[in-house]
């Protein structure tokens, strides 16, 4: 009104008939109201940009804890904490004197491992007798402490001596038969075997620093040599991760989730992209915990229709489009549900572009749904519905109503609007745990199995064929799944190459890496 009002004082001034008055002051609101409208345009796209810059930044440099209280840590923290340690390191070797300044208060020392093997060294005096008085000294007591030894990588052989002996009479030969093993006529034991496929899937080792490695030893391991081994042993533990993912399609819930991987491609110099499928159990189900990794060489939701096949169940996924069709009425009949961390991710990342007050608003009524899912971690399934629905099924009917009121305000094309577009895009099927006790909140079960494959693309960079990818992915399912039961991989992987050779195909459930009270509820099914 009052922008109007000026305009017409000043218009008075102007030698014009009332006519063109209205005429010009027309014009003026037009040009206003667009110009206003405009502005409101840049400004959800400037809010946008800064979105997106702020999430790559938080990707490339931050942390990648999503809690909103947590400070942020510096990348070269422990560098600082290194080099102060060398600096008073240092300064405690100079000759000149130092004053001495109160020790740092530091956090009680960790016991170490009582399963590690100790060797005793006792500090004797040189005399039994007191130095003062000359009298016989008398034990009173020992003091004791502890320091934590490692060996590299230690290389031994094992000679295998066979005597032969014959039978003049028969005028025969008689000697024990070479023992069957993995790799028949091989120098390499199942110990060997063991430890560089550690080194290459779970420690994200390539094969030349492997090599590297048993150098320094004085061992020499050519290329070729390693890379038979790694595909031999890949195709003798086929069978073994064909069970598990028999058994993993047993469960009635499943995660879902996928990772891209660079494949290289032969004559071109170049890679294409490739994706390793991630398959997860429910912890919240009875059975045993199994991670199944696909590698394929797209991203087609294809991929999934086929792993599954007629596999019925929940499926927890995010928003990918690949995953829609197993879910239309013609597919397998499976149900969709959505992962509040990526709901969350949305809101997250608003705060951190612009302290968003609506973003801080979810991310507190957020708060409140996993505060409910710590309470019930470790109750039973029915004990945790009854929780969900007195206390998570009153903060989702909250949260909705406010997210769409708050909807209702809020201009198009912002950030904003976009995160609680996706989540109200998403309410059935992110709603749809909290009426049970057994489906997961969020599908970070499968997220932090796959992660530290994919901080290991650092390290080998690319994949050199599809084989190689899928070798890779059935070995990292057998380690993964022996990480998840609390198994040594190693020891496991070990133990059971020298089993293996054998081993008879109707007990192979024995020999997966899973707990032993689920390998015993295995059995019995199969009785």
């Amino acid at each position: 009104m009052k922008t109007h009002a000026k305009q017409s004082i000043e218009l008075d001034h102007l030698n014009l008939t009332p006519e063109a008055k209205t005429e010009v002051s027309n014009l003026i609101q037009s040009l206003l109201t667009q110009a206003q409208n405009e502005l409101k345009l840049l400004e959800a796209k400037n809010q946008a940009l800064k979105l997106e810059l702020a999430h790559l930044r938080r990707i490339r440099f931050g942390a990648k804890s999503e809690a909103l209280s947590q400070p942020q840590f510096s990348l070269f923290e422990e560098d600082w904490q290194t080099d102060a340690a060398a600096i008073e390191a240092e300064i405690e070797q100079l000759p000149l004197p130092v004053p001495q300044k109160p020790k740092r208060a530091r956090a009680g020392r960790q016991p170490l491992p009582d399963h590690l093997p100790r060797i005793e060294h006792r500090h004797e005096p040189e005399s039994c007798q007191c130095k003062q008085c000359g009298s016989d000294l008398v034990k009173i007591g020992e003091d004791v402490s502890e320091q934590l030894d490692v060996k590299p990588a230690e290389f031994f052989v094992h000679r295998h001596i066979r005597p032969q002996y014959a039978c003049r009479a028969c005028e025969t030969v008689v000697a024990e038969p070479v023992p069957p093993a993995v790799i028949d006529g091989s120098m390499a034991t199942p110990g060997l075997l063991a430890w560089i496929t550690i080194c290459k899937y779970l420690d994200h080792l390539p094969l030349y620093r492997i090599a590297q490695i048993a150098a320094r030893e004085g061992v020499t391991l050519s290329l070729s040599t390693l890379a038979e081994w790694i595909g031999r042993v890949g195709v003798a533990l086929q069978p073994l991760v064909d069970r598990l993912i028999l058994h993993l399609l047993h469960g009635s819930v499943l995660h879902a989730d996928e990772t891209p991987v660079a494949q290289l491609d032969p004559g071109s110099g170049r890679t294409q992209r490739a994706y390793l499928w991630a398959y997860r159990s429910n912890d919240f189900e009875l059975g045993p915990r199994i991670i199944v990794f696909d590698y394929q060489t797209s991203r087609s939701g294809k991929h999934a229709q086929n792993f599954l096949n007629s596999w019925q169940g929940h499926l927890l996924v995010d928003d990918y489009g690949g995953y829609k069709a197993l879910f239309s009425k013609t597919a397998s009949p499976c149900t969709e549900l959505g992962c509040w961390a990526h709901a969350r991710r949305k809101f997250f990342d608003l705060h951190q572009a612009n302290a968003s007050t609506v973003a801080y608003e979810v991310l507190q009524r957020i708060g409140g749904l996993y505060a409910v899912e710590a309470e019930g971690k470790h109750l039973s399934t029915e004990a945790r519905q009854i929780l969900r629905a007195e206390k998570s099924l009153p903060i989702l009917q909250s949260l909705h109503d406010w997210l769409l009121q708050t909807r209702a305000q809020t201009a198009n094309g912002g950030g904003t609007a976009k995160a609680i577009d996706y989540t109200l895009k998403r309410w059935q099927s992110l709603i749809r745990y909290a009426s049970s006790g057994h489906l997961p909140i969020d599908n970070n079960p499968v997220e932090n199995t796959i992660r530290p494959i994919a901080l290991g693309k650092k390290n080998w960079l690319f994949t050199g064929s599809e084989r190689a990818g899928k070798r890779a992915a059935a070995i990292q399912t057998l380690l993964g799944t022996a990480k998840l039961n609390g198994l040594n991989p190693a020891q496991w992987l070990a133990d059971t190459l020298e089993k293996l050779p054998t081993w008879p195909n109707s007990r192979i459930d024995e020999l997966l890496p899973l707990a032993p009270e689920d390998i015993e509820a295995l059995l019995k099914e199969c009785e």
